[in-house]
């Protein structure tokens, strides 16, 4: 198995949190799905495995037309699987979805971020909290029948009953997975620069920790199962495309900042549209190759593995891997913040939580 991400980088505005690569210059649609289906027809031999995954991500890909849409899966031609495109709540109109339905998309994640007007445009969101509820109805009214929300927690001023109402709010949605991130003060954001200059306040850790023990417990009990640090499906909707990343399954990335995989190495393409297009126009795209010797290999094993349920496979390790992730385990072992059980290494509850000290302390140096 293996999967195919397209990045598409455009958006209306950019939100104060986002530190992904993105540009306003809609004007370069056209060619750049050009670029696209160009770098596709380049590198399609990259992984020879079956696509059984396409995920077009973003920025903001329901800022492409129908016919970009069309153009873009008629040159990547059938998928047998997960077909997931990223969707802003307030583009998706009747006419969109309408469109959507004459495409194999099968799978929708929209960027809710947040199920309160004031937390939305705090974000500078462009949507508003009716209108992802307006969104999931008309992507169900055209047969999309496994829909994805993002939220986001732990804003400053929030309070764990204002949380807990998105967490409510998102439920009666009835979607069939939901992310949920606290917010992150990237370097070089908008929110970062506010949080620095004393213009907001992050929200206290012990209050941030509550917000996500209560996420897990409500969704617990209405059915979702928490399969990976940030997601939760009802039974059978994990996202089998993002379960590709975590399970270290090769694939191919299409667009300017993309990343790609091979099972052995890693290529990223350069974050610049216009360098992006010139370079797929002249036939020699611009890749950066990474490659992963043991050591980042097993990084890399511990990093994605741990994120998951299922935890790190111990037997997966060379016996040098093996001893070292034990012995550097132990601390965490007693302090409960890891466990070991057949033949795997998990996060406990509470290991979840500080899981990136947990996970950097597992790592090779």
């Amino acid at each position: 198995m293996a999967g195919i991400y397209i990045h598409i980088p455009f958006c209306k505005s950019r939100c104060i949190y986002c530190d992904f690569y993105s540009t306003t210059g809609l004007e370069w649609r056209q060619r750049y799905v050009d670029a696209l289906c160009e770098e596709y027809r380049l590198r399609h031999n990259y992984i020879n495995e079956r696509v059984r995954t396409l995920y077009i991500g973003g920025g903001t890909p329901s800022l492409l037309t129908h016919p970009l849409l069309r153009q873009i899966f008629e040159t990547v031609g059938p998928v047998e699987g997960e077909v997931t495109l990223e969707c802003n709540p307030d583009d998706v109109t009747e006419s969109f979805a309408e469109g959507l339905a004459e495409l194999p998309v099968n799978r929708v994640s929209m960027g809710a971020q947040s199920l309160g007007d004031e937390r939305l445009r705090f974000l500078h969101r462009r949507h508003r909290a009716c209108q992802v509820a307006m969104a999931v109805e008309r992507l169900r009214a055209v047969g999309i029948g496994n829909i994805s929300i993002d939220l986001i927690y732990g804003f400053p001023g929030e309070t764990l009953e204002e949380w807990h109402r998105d967490i409510e709010s998102a439920l009666a949605l009835q979607v069939e997975h939901l992310s949920a991130y606290a917010l992150q003060y990237e370097e070089g954001t908008a929110l970062y620069r506010q949080l620095k200059q004393g213009v907001i306040r992050e929200v206290d850790e012990e209050l941030s920790r509550r917000m996500y023990y209560d996420l897990k417990d409500r969704l617990a009990q209405a059915g979702f199962e928490h399969y990976e640090i940030s997601n939760f499906a009802r039974p059978g909707f994990r996202s089998r495309h993002n379960s590709g990343y975590w399970n270290q399954t090769p694939y191919l990335g299409l667009g300017a900042a993309a990343h790609s995989f091979d099972g052995y190495n890693r290529q990223s393409n350069i974050a610049d549209l216009k360098a992006y297009v010139a370079g797929i126009e002249a036939g020699c795209p611009q890749v950066l190759l990474e490659p992963l010797d043991e050591v980042s290999r097993y990084n890399e094993q511990v990093m994605t593995a741990l994120r998951t349920c299922e935890g790190l496979l111990l037997s997966a390790l060379s016996d040098r891997q093996r001893d070292y992730c034990l012995r550097q385990a132990r601390p965490y072992l007693q302090t409960r913040l890891l466990t070991t059980a057949d033949d795997r290494i998990r996060l406990t509850r509470e290991g979840l939580f500080v899981s990136d000290m947990v996970i950097s302390d597992l790592m090779m140096v």
